[in-house]
């Protein structure tokens, strides 16, 4: 990844109970990490020698949005020209599952006009990932 050039960024629902948003946020980052390991820095030493695990090497803000925006920039996710745009989505239907098979198997019968999106993380070009989402403010 090319940081002069990309960019990474959350849109969550602000309207979320805060302990929604900050596992949303924790889910999304975890998949981020996972589909873009070269992301995650080298392990660091302090200066007693103890070490610390490697953590991502750019700031990922967290932006506020509503379900239907959060909708809205997924649809557009879909479209020709931002396909190369790696996107982590978590749903409602996500959330209320226990299980990952659970998740899996309800998945497979839900359209996805029928999702109802609590947060959306997009990495790649800063160009494209401004353009879906440069006018949203930082959630705070």
């Amino acid at each position: 990844m090319n940081l002069q050039n990309e960019k990474c960024v959350m849109v969550i629902d602000e309207r979320l109970p805060l302990g929604i948003i900050a596992n949303t946020a924790a889910i999304m980052g975890i998949t981020i990490g996972k589909k873009l390991p070269e992301v995650v820095g080298e392990d660091v030493y302090d200066g007693t020698g103890n070490g610390h695990l490697g953590i991502i090497e750019f700031p990922v803000p967290i932006l506020k949005g509503n379900g239907e925006m959060i909708k809205t920039i997924r649809e557009k996710l879909y479209e020709p020209e931002f396909t190369d745009l790696t996107v982590v989505d978590f749903s409602d239907l996500a959330q209320g599952c226990k299980t990952y098979e659970e998740f899996a198997e309800k998945m497979r019968g839900t359209s996805e006009s029928e999702l109802s999106y609590l947060g959306i993380a997009l990495c790649g070009a800063k160009k494209k990932v401004n353009q879906l989402t440069g006018s949203m403010g930082l959630l705070r």
